[in-house]
């Protein structure tokens, strides 16, 4: 057995076995009526009208989460790349962002209400929460050129826009595309969160209306969608990563 297959069949062992004790844990009410079997959930979804609202909420959320992607990962990079043609600025933009990213989503909702309105708000949130992750790869992946390299440039004469063009970027694409993957995730788990604060539709919508009215099984049902469109970009930007690893390695 080859060490890829070896891996696949230990990703899908452990994901049977933790299907298997969820289930197992709704069917015994180990953890009380709060935890259903999954199998009472997915039969939830047999219903046209929980399937068609779940569907209406899953492409609003994937839509913010999406824009969000985009657009924090753009202005991180760009943000990097400054840092790269102006070095004196690089540490200033670096402070920036440990600063925004310290401050925390959830208090950010309120005043991103006020300013960019409740449709927004979502597509915003995401980006913050995307774009630190693929700033520290990009400035990362921009450093990651030998010293012998760059000094060969040097001494030819290459500007730091030529430099950067002609070296770094190409050996940072899989730094920059492990950004990607560690960025997905954050910008959806942004948009939900983004969502909570009155946007007019989404998975955070939903999932803030099933807890307020104890809908056990819309509740999960919205919770397991938001997982599997995390993973699912995760598993999309790594297959894509690995295809970039073998090209610029």
């Amino acid at each position: 057995m080859s060490p890829r297959t070896r891996h696949a069949s230990l990703t899908a062992t452990g994901a049977l076995l933790l299907l298997g004790i969820m289930e197992a844990v709704g069917r015994l009410r180990l953890l009380g009526d709060s935890w259903p079997p999954l199998t009472e959930v997915a039969s939830y979804l047999g219903d046209p009208v929980a399937r068609g609202l779940l569907g209406r909420a899953l492409a609003a959320t994937a839509a913010a989460a999406g824009t969000g992607f985009a657009l924090g990962a753009a202005v991180a990079v760009a943000v990097a790349v400054i840092g790269v043609l102006v070095p004196p600025a690089q540490p200033g933009l670096d402070r920036l962002a440990a600063v925004v990213n310290a401050i925390p989503l959830i208090a950010l909702g309120p005043l991103l209400i006020t300013t960019v309105g409740r449709d927004s708000t979502p597509a915003v949130i995401a980006a913050l929460a995307a774009g630190f992750a693929m700033f520290v790869a990009a400035t990362s992946g921009l450093a990651a050129a030998s010293a012998a390299h760059v000094d060969v440039f040097r001494a030819l004469g290459a500007t730091r826009r030529t430099r950067l063009l002609r070296l770094q970027l190409p050996v940072a694409v899989p730094l920059l595309l492990d950004g990607l993957t560690l960025a997905a995730p954050a910008a959806v788990l942004g948009a939900v969160i983004g969502e909570w604060f009155g946007a007019p539709r989404g998975l955070g919508v939903l999932l803030v209306s099933a807890m307020q009215n104890f809908e056990v099984d819309l509740l999960w049902a919205a919770a397991l969608a938001s997982a599997l469109v995390s993973l699912a970009a995760y598993l999309a930007l790594t297959g894509l990563r690995a295809l970039a690893a073998r090209r610029f390695a």
